[in-house]
């Protein structure tokens, strides 16, 4: 009976370990995907922003969702996210109005204005491109981000790629790499688990 059990055991954490580390090599390898397929909508997940002011995170990933439509990979950017409690700026709007100062037209820029984590975020978009019969998007985040987004995004009815950042804090050093990286796989495992969101390390550092 002890030696079945301590199989059983032993088997179980095998399994484990075999599904997080299959989890965290797909992150990884989608991380470094650059898709640049025509879409309808460049969408730019948000991050903190400071009164209006992006953070080096969020800027990042402006900064390469204005390449990208400098590119012609969409005629639209969207911009995502809500704001905190006190803020007078919403994640979207602050990213709108960088874009806007980069270039970008205000009118080839859309700002969702909701979205606290990153399942709001990709469900408030989702139906703003369906409002609008849009369905394929370009999806800018951070390389370790990629996946989860991809697959949040495809979930929700959008025919999604990804073409990430490749500077910023995320991806200076390779502690932080290694740090993504396993954020994301115990994130992704999370949502497919439960299909809840679980982004527990992201505002913090962003």
């Amino acid at each position: 009976m002890v030696r079945w059990t301590a199989r059983v055991v032993v088997g179980g954490l095998a399994m484990a370990l075999v599904l997080v580390g299959g989890t965290a090599l797909r992150v990884w390898q989608v991380a470094r995907v650059d898709d640049l397929s025509r879409a309808d909508a460049i969408v730019v997940l948000g991050a903190a922003q400071y009164d209006g002011t992006p953070s080096s995170v969020f800027e990042a990933r402006l900064d390469r969702a204005r390449k990208l439509y400098a590119a012609g990979v969409a005629p639209l950017v969207i911009t995502v996210g809500g704001k905190l409690p006190g803020d007078e700026y919403t994640e979207a709007a602050s990213g709108k109005a960088f874009l806007e100062r980069a270039g970008v037209p205000g009118a080839h820029v859309l700002a969702v204005e909701t979205g606290s984590d990153t399942l709001e975020s990709i469900q408030a978009v989702a139906e703003a491109m369906h409002a609008r019969n849009l369905t394929r998007a370009c999806l800018v985040s951070d390389p370790w981000h990629s996946l989860r987004t991809r697959t949040m995004a495809r979930d929700a009815g959008l025919l999604a790629h990804t073409a990430p950042t490749r500077q910023g804090p995320a991806v200076f050093t390779r502690e932080s790499q290694a740090h993504g990286i396993a954020r994301e796989t115990a994130a992704l495992l999370w949502y497919k688990l439960t299909h809840f969101a679980a982004d527990f390390a992201y505002t913090a550092s962003q």
